[in-house]
């Protein structure tokens, strides 16, 4: 698609975050759960007051989390000095237990179709559908950076663009993606994201990401 035909998003709600620089988010179906980049916790949010009601501690740096149904989480978590990869599974009754290490130790954003795990690789632009040991059973590219993907009744949603990081003074440019994973060749945009967007999750009625640098979590909708 061309930019003409891409709409900005619309029904924007920022929300200051509770913790400074916002990374992964995940919503659980009852609770949003946010981790700090700089400070390495993990916490869950309550959507009505914004405030924190619990606070776990995560073996790393969280960069990403998406909900597996009742209660059990995946995250991506980082670890030593080259902050290598890696993505474990949480439950409330055993904590955290490693699943395996991303390819190559990167990975980043997760998402979960409701039978398997996703999780995306940013500068190459891979979306890998693996199981719990980490093999990969399909690779699905979206020709651009990734900065976070989640799945919407069966379609997967996918922000996509340019990080621009070796460009200086140029913004990041992002736009929110959609694919049917039945035709996986064919990506469609829908929206622009107009702020340097980290991570993306469903609430059954709205997006959510971070504004990491703004230390904001943004609420929005799509065009119809």
């Amino acid at each position: 698609m061309s930019s003409n035909d891409i709409s900005e998003i619309i029904g924007q709600k920022k929300f200051r975050s509770p913790v400074v620089t916002p990374q992964a988010l995940a919503w659980d179906g009852n609770q949003l759960w946010l981790s700090s980049r700089d400070l390495g916790s993990l916490h869950k949010i309550d959507g009505e007051t914004w405030k924190v009601v619990e606070e776990i501690d995560p073996p790393g740096i969280v960069w990403a989390g998406v909900s597996l149904g009742d209660g059990e989480m995946c995250f991506t978590i980082g670890k030593g000095l080259n902050d290598d990869r890696y993505v474990y599974r949480y439950a409330p009754d055993t904590g955290f237990n490693k699943l395996f290490a991303c390819p190559d130790f990167t990975g980043s954003y997760l998402s979960f179709d409701g039978e398997y795990l996703y999780f995306s690789q940013w500068y190459k632009g891979d979306v890998h559908q693996v199981e719990d040991s980490g093999k990969i059973r399909r690779t699905i590219n979206v020709s651009a950076e990734i900065c976070g993907h989640t799945f919407v009744d069966g379609t997967l949603y996918v922000i996509r663009g340019r990080e621009n990081k070796d460009v200086p003074g140029k913004p990041e440019e992002w736009r929110l993606a959609r694919l049917d994973l039945r035709d996986a060749a064919r990506v469609e945009d829908v929206a622009t994201i107009p702020f340097a967007s980290r991570s993306l999750t469903f609430d059954g009625e709205h997006f959510w990401s971070n504004h990491r640098a703004a230390n904001e979590t943004i609420s929005f909708s799509i065009p119809a």
